[in-house]
């Protein structure tokens, strides 16, 4: 069960590993582009490639969707970013539901793990199996590995990183199921753990007003996708900018937070403790570029502010 390309991954994994893949689940197929065509998942269009029976149903909990479920006589299912399940689903295998998830539990629990990890500054992170139950991510564990994030990582080499992990311990999970070496681990909560808050225009906004090194960590955590933003605004126009590549350089200055300081090749933004280096933007109706190919046709006045 699962529907982006980080589950691919794990899918592609179990077929290379000839494991016996009675059914796929993945989201039913949605309109997309100027167009309105309808796109397949990721996942699907895996499943379709490789002759794999395909599941999308609506409703989790329709009756016609469970019987063609149960009829499948699956003695396991592995859920790999897909959405949350109702205990008629996860409790119907004999081997019961694990899912994947790419982060060191119980920290980092909710949607968008990856990103939430860069996001907040962590220098380590990894995937975790998890056997289901009726709250999000909280089930007992089964596997833990642990990776480095490095300071060139961003959300795009870090989600390829996870996932070839995600593969190995996929496949060590089964083999702990089937062996019925199983140790089931509960997860202890704190007071301090971190959530991995589902990605929203609000959250992905950048604040200049907070540390170089935090806005730093937003925009590596947010690109390729969904992008970290802000407004460009001159005199006579105001721009919605995608901001995917910055340096912050520390260094006192009187000028106002958001000032835009532009010459023939460079961009900066004046923050609280420093500048801000903009070295890959995407403009609105652009491609995304480098601020050196983005000054080759586009000038700033010295009133543009950046927020």
């Amino acid at each position: 069960m699962g529907t982006p390309e980080f589950a691919v991954g794990i899918l592609d994994t179990l077929v290379q590993n000839h494991y016996d893949i009675v059914g796929v689940i993945t989201a039913a197929d949605k309109p997309a582009g100027r167009g309105q065509k309808l796109k397949y998942s990721a996942v699907k269009e895996y499943a379709l490639a490789h002759q794999l029976k395909i599941l999308q149903p609506t409703n989790l909990k329709d009756e016609t969707f469970l019987a063609e479920l149960k009829s499948l006589e699956a003695n396991l299912q592995i859920v790999v970013a897909f959405r949350m399940l109702p205990e008629v689903v996860w409790n119907m295998p004999k081997w019961g539901t694990f899912n994947l998830h790419a982060s060191l539990l119980p920290n980092y629990r909710g949607a968008a793990p990856i990103n939430w990890a860069l996001i907040n500054g962590e220098t380590k992170t990894g995937v975790t199996t998890f056997f289901i139950d009726d709250k999000i991510d909280t089930g007992a564990t089964i596997l833990s590995k642990a990776i480095a994030i490095l300071p060139e990582d961003n959300a795009g080499t870090l989600h390829d990183k996870l996932m070839h992990l995600g593969c190995e311990t996929v496949l060590e999970t089964l083999v702990l199921i089937a062996n019925q070496k199983v140790i089931r681990i509960p997860q202890t909560d704190a007071s301090d753990l971190k959530t991995a808050y589902k990605l929203n225009r609000d959250n992905c906004k950048i604040d200049f007003s907070k540390s170089g090194t935090s806005i730093c960590n937003l925009i590596r955590g947010l690109n390729p996708f969904p992008g970290a933003w802000c407004f460009f605004k001159d005199d006579a126009n105001e721009w919605n900018v995608k901001i995917y590549e910055a340096q912050f350089i520390e260094e006192p200055h009187s000028l106002p937070i958001g000032t835009l300081l532009a010459t023939k090749k460079d961009l900066k933004v004046a923050i609280n403790d420093g500048f801000l280096m903009l070295l890959q933007l995407q403009f609105p109706g652009k491609k995304k570029m480098s601020a050196s190919e983005l000054l080759n046709g586009m000038t700033f006045d010295t009133h543009t502010t950046v927020f």
